[in-house]
C-alpha cells in the first residue's frame, strides 16, 4: 500500500491528509497554546506552594499523554487553577513529596472510575455548586496572590490573608507592585488591541512586558527560582509516614474535583466545535493515566483546562496533535530555557494570577443562579470554599443544593376555604402530591363540612396513589354524606392515570403556564403585559363583583402604608376590590398638626365620608426611609422635608420606646425596630387627630397597626406597649379580623 493512500486506523484519513492537516492546523495553534500554558503553568505552581519545575512538568506530560490516550479530541490538559487550594493545603500537611504519591493515587482512582464507565455520573454535580467552587478558588487565588504583588507571601488561610492585608499594604515593596499592576493593566488592555494582534496570548505577552520592566527599572524585584534543570527536579514520590486517615480524603478530593473539571471542560470544549463528541470514559481513563505519571515524576496533578482547550479550538486546532505538540515546546523550553524562567518577577505572575481568579467569578454564573433560584447555594458554596476548605466547601454545597431539591419536589400547598357569600367551598391542592402531603391534606379536607358542594382544583404536576386514595376516599365519603365533589384538574398530573401503573409526571402545559404563573418575570413593558395577562386569566372572575360596585365604593379600612413595591395590601390582608381605601407614602407618615393637606385629605374622606370601621397604619422591614433616618444624614432635599415628619419615631427609638426592646427581643434589626416604632408612633399621632376621636366615640371606629416581615411574609400586630402574632384563634378587631367579600379565586 502506498504513502498516499494508507490510511490513519479508525479513521478513514490518508496519512498524506493527516499530516498536512497537523502541520497547516495542529502546529500553528499547539504554539499558540504553548504560550499560553507557559506562564500559568508557572503561576499556579507558585500559588500552589510547590516547586516551579512541577508545573512544567504537569503541563508536559497533560499535554502528551492526555493527548495520546484521550477521548476529548482539542481538550488541552495541564496544571489548573481549579485545583490551586487544595493542592497548597495538601502540600502543607503531607509535604511535597506525599502530595506526589497522593496525585499518582488519585490518577489511579480516575483510571478505576473510568474503566467502571461511570464517567457520566460525575455531569450529575449541580453546575451552581461548581460555579461556585471555582469562584471560591478565584477569591482565594486572588487574595493569596495580592501579598505576593505587594512584596510579601501569601498567608495559610483566606481570613488571615484579609485580616493582614492592611499590615502588607503598610509594608508594600515599590517596585513588586508597580511590576504586578503593569502585568494587570496590560492583559486587562489586551482586549482591545487589534484582532490580529491579539493573535498572540494576552497573558504572555503581559509576563514579558513586566519582566523586562523589572530588568531596566531601578528595584530589585523578586524572582522565580529553579534549582537545576528540569531533570533535577523529577523525582520519585514519597509514602506517608502515618496519617492515612487523611491521605485517603486527600485522593478522593483530587481524584473527584479533577475529574469533574475534566469532564465539564470536555463539554464546554465538545460545543465550542462540530466535529467528533468527547468518548468521556476514555477521556477520564487519560486524565488519570497523566496524573499517575505527573505524580510520579513529580509534577502538579492535571486536569483538563477550559482556557488552553478554548484557546486550542480558537486557534483553529483540528485534532489532538495540537495537545501533544504543545506539551512537547513546553518540555523543549523547560530543558534549554531555565534561565528565562529564572527572570520571571514573582509579582509579575502574581498580577497574571490575580486576574485568573477573578475571572473565575463570573457574573453570568451568578445572574444565573439568581434566576433559577440557587443564590444561596452559589453563595454558600463559595464562602465555605474560601473560608474551611474546598472539600468542605463541595460537600456543605451539594447538601445545600440536594435539601433544596428535596424541598422543591415535596413542596405542596393544600388549602380549604369557603366562597364568601355562599356555602360552596373550594379546596386547592397545588405542587407535588405524594404521601408525604397527606397530613396537610386530609387535615384541610377535615374542615370542610359535610353536606356542602366542594371544587377541588388539582394543580399538582405528580400525584402517586397514596394522595389519590386520601382524595378519592374522601369524595366518597363527603358525597356518601349529601354533599357533592367536582374535580378540576389544571395541573399535568390526572387522577385517571394514578390507577393504571407507576406514577409519573404528566405533559408540560404549555401556555396555560402562562395564564396561571401571572406573576413570573416579565421582560419589555411590563405593565401591559400584566394587563394582558389579568384581562386572560382574573378579568371574568372579578367582573360580578366589579359591577356592584360601579356607581360606589364601601371600603371597610382606611389602609396606611408605604410606598415600597414589596407591599401589596390585598395580598397581605387577604382582601378585594373595593375593600381597602389605601393610601401610600414613604414611610407610611401621617404627619402631626394638619401639616400635609394630601394625608388629611384623605384621612377625613375615609372616615366621614366612607364611614370606614379600621384605620390601619402597616409598616415593613427593609424599609428605605427607616434606614435614611438611622444613618442621620442628608437623603435628598425632598426627601429631607418628608422624613422630618419621621423625627417624633426616631426620638422614641432612641428614647427606648416599648415596642424597640419588644422587637429586638425577637430578633428584629434596628431597620426593623424602628419601623415598628414608627407604627406605633403614627398609631399615637391618628388617635390623637380630632376626626378620629370623634370617629371612636360616635361608631366605633378602630385603630390598628400592622408590621410585614418581607423575609417571612409574616403580618405581626403592633400596640403602644409590643408587638404580636396575628392568629385565628384569637382575632384582633377591625382588619385584622378579615372582611372578605370578593369569591375566592386562584392565581
Amino acid at each position: 500500500m502506498s504513502a498516499d493512500t494508507d490510511t490513519t486506523p479508525g479513521s478513514g484519513i490518508p496519512w498524506s491528509e493527516r499530516l498536512s492537516s497537523i502541520f497547516r492546523r495542529d502546529l500553528p495553534a499547539s504554539i499558540v497554546v504553548f504560550l499560553v500554558a507557559l506562564p500559568l503553568s508557572l503561576g499556579i505552581a507558585i500559588a500552589s506552594d510547590a516547586p516551579v519545575a512541577a508545573g512544567l512538568i504537569a503541563a508536559a506530560v497533560g499535554g502528551i499523554v492526555v493527548g495520546l490516550l484521550g477521548g476529548s479530541p482539542l481538550q488541552v490538559s495541564g496544571p489548573a487553577a481549579g485545583l490551586t487550594v487544595i493542592v497548597a493545603e495538601t502540600i502543607h500537611e503531607f509535604g511535597w513529596k506525599t502530595t506526589c504519591f497522593i496525585t499518582m493515587a488519585a490518577g489511579l482512582l480516575q483510571i478505576v472510575f473510568g474503566l467502571s464507565r461511570i464517567a457520566r455520573a460525575a455531569l450529575a454535580i449541580a453546575p451552581v455548586v461548581v460555579h461556585a467552587m471555582l469562584a471560591g478558588i478565584g477569591v482565594t487565588i486572588a487574595l493569596q496572590q495580592v501579598h505576593v504583588l505587594l512584596g510579601g507571601s501569601s498567608r495559610s488561610s483566606a481570613f488571615e490573608n484579609i485580616t493582614e492585608l492592611p499590615g502588607q499594604l503598610l509594608n508594600l515593596r515599590g517596585d513588586d507592585f508597580v511590576i504586578g499592576l503593569i502585568v494587570i493593566g496590560s492583559i486587562v488592555a489586551w482586549r482591545w488591541v487589534p484582532e490580529k494582534v491579539r493573535l498572540v496570548p494576552g497573558p504572555l505577552v503581559a509576563v514579558l512586558v513586566g519582566t523586562v520592566l523589572s530588568l531596566v527599572l531601578p528595584g530589585n524585584p523578586e524572582r522565580i527560582e529553579i534549582d537545576g534543570s528540569l531533570f533535577d527536579a523529577i523525582g520519585l514520590p514519597g509514602l506517608p509516614s502515618g496519617n492515612w486517615g487523611g491521605v485517603v480524603p486527600a485522593v478522593l478530593t483530587i481524584a473527584l474535583i479533577a475529574s469533574v473539571e475534566s469532564l465539564l471542560s470536555a463539554v464546554a470544549v465538545d460545543k465550542l466545535h462540530t466535529g467528533k463528541r468527547t468518548d468521556f470514559d476514555r477521556e477520564l481513563v487519560a486524565q488519570g493515566a497523566a496524573n499517575m505519571t505527573s505524580g510520579m515524576l513529580g509534577g502538579l496533578p492535571v486536569t483538563g483546562v477550559i482556557v488552553r482547550s478554548s484557546t486550542n479550538v480558537a486557534a483553529g486546532a483540528r485534532t489532538q496533535a495540537s495537545a501533544i505538540l504543545h506539551g512537547v515546546w513546553i518540555l523543549v523550553f523547560s530543558v534549554a530555557l531555565v534561565g528565562v524562567v529564572q527572570q520571571v518577577p514573582k509579582s509579575a505572575l502574581a498580577g497574571l494570577l490575580i486576574v485568573v481568579g477573578v475571572q473565575l467569578v463570573k457574573l453570568a454564573h451568578i445572574r444565573l443562579a439568581h434566576r433559577t433560584g440557587d443564590l444561596a447555594v452559589y453563595a454558600v458554596t463559595m464562602v465555605s470554599v474560601v473560608f474551611l476548605n474546598l472539600l468542605e466547601g463541595v460537600l456543605i454545597g451539594l447538601a445545600l443544593a440536594f435539601a433544596m431539591l428535596l424541598w422543591r419536589v415535596v413542596k405542596v400547598s393544600v388549602q380549604a376555604a369557603p366562597v364568601a357569600g355562599t356555602d360552596r367551598w373550594i379546596v386547592s391542592v397545588d405542587g407535588t402530591c405524594t404521601f408525604l402531603a397527606l397530613p396537610k391534606l386530609t387535615r384541610e379536607l377535615a374542615e370542610v363540612p359535610t353536606g356542602t358542594d366542594v371544587l377541588v382544583e388539582l394543580t399538582v404536576d405528580f400525584l402517586d396513589h397514596a394522595a389519590y386514595e386520601a382524595l378519592h376516599d374522601w369524595a366518597r365519603q363527603h358525597e356518601s354524606l349529601g354533599g357533592n365533589v367536582e374535580f378540576v384538574e389544571i395541573g399535568t398530573a390526572r387522577m385517571e392515570h394514578a390507577m393504571s401503573g407507576p406514577p409519573r409526571r404528566g405533559r408540560a402545559r404549555g401556555m396555560l403556564d402562562e395564564v396561571l404563573g401571572p406573576w413570573r418575570e416579565r421582560n419589555g413593558d411590563a405593565v401591559a403585559a400584566g394587563v394582558a395577562a389579568y384581562h386572560r386569566s382574573h378579568a371574568h372572575v372579578l367582573r360580578p363583583h366589579l359591577d356592584e360596585l360601579r356607581d360606589r365604593q364601601d371600603p371597610h379600612s382606611l389602609f396606611l402604608t408605604c410606598a415600597d413595591s414589596r407591599i401589596v395590601p390585598n395580598v397581605i390582608t387577604n382582601s378585594g376590590p373595593g375593600d381597602l381605601f389605601t393610601v401610600r407614602n414613604v414611610g407610611n407618615l401621617h404627619p402631626a398638626h394638619g401639616s400635609d393637606p394630601s394625608a388629611e385629605a384623605a384621612l377625613t374622606f375615609a372616615v366621614d365620608n366612607l364611614k370606614v370601621h379600621n384605620v390601619a397604619v402597616c409598616g415593613h422591614s427593609s424599609c428605605g426611609a427607616m434606614k435614611a433616618l438611622l444613618a442621620d444624614t442628608s437623603a435628598g432635599p425632598g426627601l429631607d422635608t418628608w422624613l422630618a415628619h419621621a423625627r417624633p419615631s426616631l426620638d422614641a427609638y432612641r428614647a427606648g420606646h416599648p415596642v424597640r426592646a419588644a422587637a429586638a427581643a425577637a430578633g428584629y434589626d434596628e431597620t426593623a425596630q424602628l419601623s415598628m416604632v414608627n407604627v406605633a408612633v403614627q398609631l399615637d399621632t391618628l388617635q390623637r387627630h380630632p376626626v378620629i376621636r370623634q370617629a371612636v366615640a360616635d361608631r366605633g371606629l378602630t385603630v390598628s397597626g400592622l408590621f410585614f416581615d418581607i423575609s417571612t411574609a409574616c403580618v405581626l400586630e403592633v400596640t403602644a406597649e409590643g408587638i404580636s402574632e396575628i392568629t385565628d384563634q384569637v382575632p384582633t378587631p377591625g382588619l385584622l379580623t378579615g372582611r372578605v367579600r370578593v369569591p375566592q379565586f386562584t392565581k
